[in-house]
Formats: structure tokens, sequence, C-alpha cells
């Protein structure tokens, strides 16, 4: 099972050794969208959901998430995570999110970004959908990651 590192010689799934690294600067930016009707769209814009500002919600469940990411992702290291930082962008059609999780540690922060952008977009659809129950989720994926033994990638 060469080059797959979540599985071992037998191809059971293990957690990665990641003691031996080195400790640096990482970062990964993340990426997704929920796409759905311009009315539904307009009642996020003017605070007019029922539930609350769906915004701020999902930011706060955006970052949670980055911090429970291990909790989630079954062979995920828990992560010293310096720094979360989640914009989202609303426009006739939908929300961008766009996550940057920070941290000082051994392995990078990819999965927490991805995770961050996912949660908070289904908290926007949990938030919305008796406006827009046809909403959908799409385009998430990493944009950029940094440190490491990898170098930067840029998508």
């Amino acid at each position: 099972m060469s080059g797959l590192t979540h599985l071992d010689e037998a191809g059971r799934a293990r957690m990665v050794d990641v003691g031996a690294k080195a400790v640096t600067a990482r970062e990964a930016i993340a990426t997704g969208r929920i796409a759905m009707s311009p009315e539904a769209a307009a009642a996020i814009r003017a605070g007019a959901v029922a539930k609350g500002d769906v915004l701020a919600v999902a930011r706060v469940a955006g970052i949670m998430a980055a911090k429970r990411t291990s909790d989630l992702i079954p062979l995920c290291h828990p992560l010293p995570i310096t720094s979360v930082r989640l914009d989202l962008t609303i426009d006739e059609g939908g929300v961008t999110a766009t996550a940057t999780v920070a941290t000082d540690g051994k392995t990078g922060v990819e999965m927490e970004a991805l995770t961050a952008v996912s949660v908070a977009l289904l908290t926007i659809y949990d938030m919305a959908k008796a406006l827009d129950r046809a909403m959908t989720i799409d385009g998430v994926r990493l944009l950029a990651k940094s440190g490491g033994r990898s170098g930067n990638w840029t998508a």
C-alpha cells in the first residue's frame, strides 16, 4: 500500500506518526459555496431569517468546527490552532466561505480549513432551509497550504 500514509503495510488504517517531524508555521486556505435562490440570499443579507443572523452563526460554527476537526475526522491529529479566520461573502445567488487556519505544529491544517468551510456552509443551509430547500453546496476545496516538509502549494 505504498504512497498512502494512513495505511500500514497490511492495509490497515493508522494514524501517521508525526513525532519526529519539526514544528513549523503552517497555514491552509479552503473555500466552498452554497448556491441559493435570490430571495433566500436577500433574506440572509437583510437579516430577515427567522432563525437569526445566519452569517454570524455560520462563522462561529465554522471556527468551532476547525477546532474540533480531530473529533470528526478519525485519523486527524489534534492540533494547537493559533488562528482561524472565516470570511463569508454573500451575493445575489449564494454565499462563498473562505477559511484560513494557522498553527505552529508538526502537521498541516488543511483538514481544519476544509472542515471550517464545510460546517459553515452546512450551518447556512440549516438556518435558511425554510426559505430554499434546493440550496446546493459545492466547490469545497483547498486553495493553498504553506509550511512543513512539502512546502507551499497553491491551487
